[in-house]
């Protein structure tokens, strides 16, 4: 289906756009229910910290008279082992949809990709990337048709009260800090190696600690930060925050019991369901009255237990959706 006469497609125009991205976002999202919100104010700062996107080349913009009907845009980068991996995020305003722009930018995201592959210079493997949550029908149904397969299943886990919050001791020679500038590296660092051997691991660069420093999730005053007294090292972690913008734009009081990791040799002492109940806590002392997480449906660690006996259930199931990225000369005409 080709798209109506009057849709035209552009590159990104700046700070301009982010009026009518936001629109044409949270009209995409509200149909989806996918329960995301976002703010002009969210949209400039990410822009401003992007590294593996440059979005004067790498976002197009379906254009319908004042309004956008729908845009995408492409980034990259590396997993540990080796896999080169090109992410997209895509929406339509429901109003635009069934009428061949979706499927009209996906094709013009795909042959960005494989410019920016080719210009890697690397002989691969490398794969499209997708993240959909499990209201997005009608971008699934695009992707498999396009050739993507499920590669993962992920969930959002949600615990509607923050009531009746169990009472996990933490386990002895360890001990919760409050958290100091000094603590800053050796938190992000003891995450990182938490994470090492998990599914999709990739790792972390300077860019990437200096972005989280200035993000809007760094919240240290609400993290519970467990140390082991005698190694004086992080042995685990949850770095919790309160996203105001979601809160409004879903007129919840949720707190996000979110970065949750423990280091392999404290592992299996109960030490995460300890600083989960903490967190709890400290969100209930917020203001907050419900707390939100996202988990890998396979965690190999057992995290799916541990947040169910801490209170959460599963409230959408969501996928990762790839497709090998096969090298070519395609052009991104629109």
């Amino acid at each position: 289906m080709q798209p109506p006469q009057h849709v035209t497609f552009r590159a990104f125009a700046g700070a301009s756009d982010f009026p009518a991205m936001v629109a044409c976002a949270n009209a995409s999202f509200a149909a989806d229910q996918t329960r995301f919100f976002r703010t002009v104010e969210d949209v400039a700062r990410d822009y401003a910290a992007f590294t593996q996107c440059v979005p004067q080349q790498d976002v197009w913009i379906a254009q319908a008279g004042d309004e956008i009907a729908g845009y995408v845009r492409a980034w990259h980068w590396a997993q540990a082992d080796g896999l080169q991996l090109y992410g997209q995020f895509a929406v339509v305003a429901p109003q635009w949809r069934r009428q061949g722009i979706g499927a009209r930018l996906h094709a013009w995201l795909e042959a960005r990709q494989r410019e920016m592959a080719a210009a890697l210079g690397q002989a691969g493997p490398h794969a499209h990337h997708a993240f959909v949550t499990e209201g997005e029908t009608a971008r699934a149904a695009l992707l498999e048709k396009a050739g993507y397969r499920p590669e993962r299943y992920f969930f959002t886990m949600g615990r509607p009260t923050l009531q009746a919050i169990a009472d996990f001791a933490l386990p002895a020679d360890l001990e919760v800090r409050a958290v100091q500038p000094g603590h800053y590296r050796a938190i992000w660092d003891a995450h990182a190696r938490a994470f090492h051997a998990h599914w999709g691991y990739a790792p972390p660069d300077e860019a990437d600690y200096q972005r989280w420093l200035a993000s809007p999730v760094f919240q240290p005053h609400l993290w519970q930060v467990a140390w082991d007294v005698r190694m004086n090292e992080v042995a685990g972690q949850v770095r919790t925050y309160i996203d105001t913008t979601w809160n409004a734009g879903n007129g919840r009081q949720r707190g996000w019991t979110e970065f949750i990791s423990v280091g392999e040799r404290w592992r299996r002492r109960g030490l995460a369901r300890a600083l989960i109940a903490r967190s709890l806590r400290a969100q209930a002392d917020a203001g907050m009255q419900e707390s939100g997480l996202g988990v890998d449906s396979e965690n190999a660690s057992g995290a799916l237990r541990v947040y169910t006996d801490c209170g959460f259930v599963v409230e959408q199931r969501n996928c990762v959706f790839r497709k090998p990225l096969e090298l070519g000369t395609a052009s991104r005409g629109a």
